[in-house]
């Protein structure tokens, strides 16, 4: 039997916002919607052409409350995960139906978070990551930095072998 692989790499922007539920379970799944683009240029018009592809993702657990809590409409994401295959039948016809789509295992924010989310007067709702009721920290720039310390001596080589000359 040959080996099989369901793995998919997505990179595009929201189309909505995230669609929270909860399963009677307590666990939580939000529904994405993103858009893919690809260009390519017409070989018979040299017109650049760009064609859009629509894909819905579906989100499990603390990733899925990530993605509620920080995601937005039109957020670029990178998304890792797997196709899935959901069959039902139409009641209103009868027909089957099916539909692909992909079961995120991971989700990557491609911007800065505290950029994403802003309270009514425009202020941060925490830095990076941060719940909002964390308190501000200072710029990187302007936290104290540790001065830099001379090496310490070598410590003398019990063995007599120069540990230069080693081979890794």
């Amino acid at each position: 039997m040959a080996a099989t692989l369901n793995k998919v790499f997505l990179m595009g922007n929201l189309t909505r916002d995230p669609d929270m539920r909860q399963t009677p379970i307590g666990e939580t799944v939000a529904e994405l919607g993103l858009a893919v683009s690809e260009q390519f240029r017409s070989r018979t018009t040299g017109e650049t052409r760009e064609v859009v592809t629509f894909v819905d993702i579906t989100v499990w657990g603390k990733v899925a409350e990530n993605c509620g809590q920080y995601l937005t409409k039109g957020r670029p994401i990178f998304v890792e995960g797997r196709l899935v295959l959901d069959t039902w039948e139409d009641k209103a016809t009868g027909q089957k139906r099916s539909r692909l789509r992909v079961r995120a295992d991971r989700v990557q924010f491609l911007y800065a978070p505290e950029r994403a989310r802003r309270d009514t007067n425009g202020a941060s709702m925490g830095g990076d990551w941060a719940p909002a009721n964390t308190p501000p920290q200072p710029p990187r720039a302007a936290q104290a930095q540790p001065a830099p310390q001379a090496p310490a001596p070598a410590e003398p080589n019990p063995e007599g072998r120069d540990l230069e000359d080693l081979p890794f």
